[in-house]
């Protein structure tokens, strides 16, 4: 069996039935032991695998632990812990120390003093992975959401994974709970993201319609550059300059006086061919989010009004399954990235979901 401490010989009873021939190893059950690796060196495993791609995992655990094992071992292992935790997870399972940390939710003015309001950031957001179909011949791309729950000064941050967003939503929302978040009703729970398809409504339905739903301020932007950029061209400096001035409305009056200035825009001359498109889509966009756009009502509250952490987030995940010349089954993929998560998020999580296996570690 290997430990910790190198591969080591265990000798304990085994029984088997006569007439069923069904087999046992009773001190395997106590110990958590599964015939092949301790419950000491499994969470080492896994961490490697799900930080750096299987092969260097491999030679990491030999040069830093003095551990042998191939690059398709460290791959099955970190592969069947990662779906026993989104097994764990989908069951309603979180993984909360019993003592967890304290969190400040208080929000921080310009000074960084500590108000009285209260807010808990939800943020959600989903890159591409790489994952092979028609018996591998085939690359096709598949959208892996990110959902997070993180403080105002960005102290304490949970991460969770999952190709289904409603299943992810739902994590959060027993995150939050676990971890006593919420319990105060003067609490304000600000879900901060893109115009993303589907993400207000998953997390409305987890938590609760008292969400308040901010868009990203800058991704609104890129919206009015790519709108001067169509209308005018990209280096053009009346385009920049329209645009310039429309993020300014926006950001000094809201979404419905940009709206109004879209609708009154004249399109230069002569009009692009696309033109028209351009401008209803983007009318269509700020139409849709207007609910989300009240950024002098959140900088007056001092809420936060870009999703950095998220997409910061979708960069730590992206970064294991979008390596060069990776493809992924997708069922793989979300095993590794559910366990990068939960590594990610501290707060004892990691060390939480691997403890009833330790408690005996060899």
């Amino acid at each position: 069996m290997l430990t910790a401490n190198g591969e080591v010989e265990l000798c304990r009873a085994y029984y088997r039935c006569p007439h069923c021939g069904f087999c046992r190893f009773p001190f395997d059950e106590v110990a958590h032991l599964d015939g092949r690796y301790s419950p000491g060196v499994r969470p080492l495993i896994a961490l490697t695998g799900a930080l750096v791609p299987f092969r260097q995992a491999k030679d990491l655990l030999e040069r830093l632990a003095g551990l042998k094992l191939s690059t398709s071992s460290c791959r099955r292992l970190t592969e069947r812990l990662g779906q026993e935790l989104q097994e764990r997870h989908r069951g309603g399972e979180t993984f909360v120390p019993p003592k967890p940390a304290s969190w400040d939710l208080r929000l921080p003015d310009d000074k960084g003093r500590r108000l009285s309001e209260q807010v808990l950031y939800v943020g959600v957001d989903a890159f591409a992975v790489p994952t092979r179909i028609h018996a591998g011949l085939t690359t096709a791309w598949k959208m892996m959401y990110v959902g997070l729950l993180y403080d105002p000064v960005k102290e304490h941050t949970v991460y969770l994974s999952d190709y289904d967003l409603d299943h992810l939503a739902a994590s959060l929302r027993r995150y939050a709970v676990a971890l006593g978040l919420g319990q105060d009703p003067s609490l304000t729970v600000v879900a901060l993201m893109d115009g993303g398809n589907g993400l207000e409504s998953a997390v409305r339905r987890s938590f609760s319609d008292a969400v308040r739903f901010v868009l990203d301020y800058y991704h609104a932007a890129e919206h009015l550059y790519d709108l001067a950029s169509s209308l005018w061209g990209e280096d053009s400096l009346c385009g920049r300059a329209w645009a310039e001035a429309s993020k300014t409305v926006l950001w000094d009056e809201g979404g419905l006086a940009l709206l109004k200035r879209l609708r009154a825009l004249e399109q230069p001359s002569p009009v692009p061919e696309d033109g028209g498109e351009m401008v209803r889509r983007c009318l269509g966009y700020f139409e849709n989010n207007v609910h989300r756009l009240d950024y002098p009502s959140y900088r007056q509250s001092h809420w936060d009004v870009g999703s950095g952490p998220t997409e910061a987030g979708c960069k730590i995940l992206k970064g294991r399954l979008d390596g060069t010349g990776m493809r992924w089954l997708k069922e793989c993929s979300a095993e590794v990235g559910a366990l990068r998560a939960l590594y990610e998020s501290g707060e004892g999580l990691w060390d939480t979901f691997f403890q009833p296996n330790q408690s005996s570690a060899a």
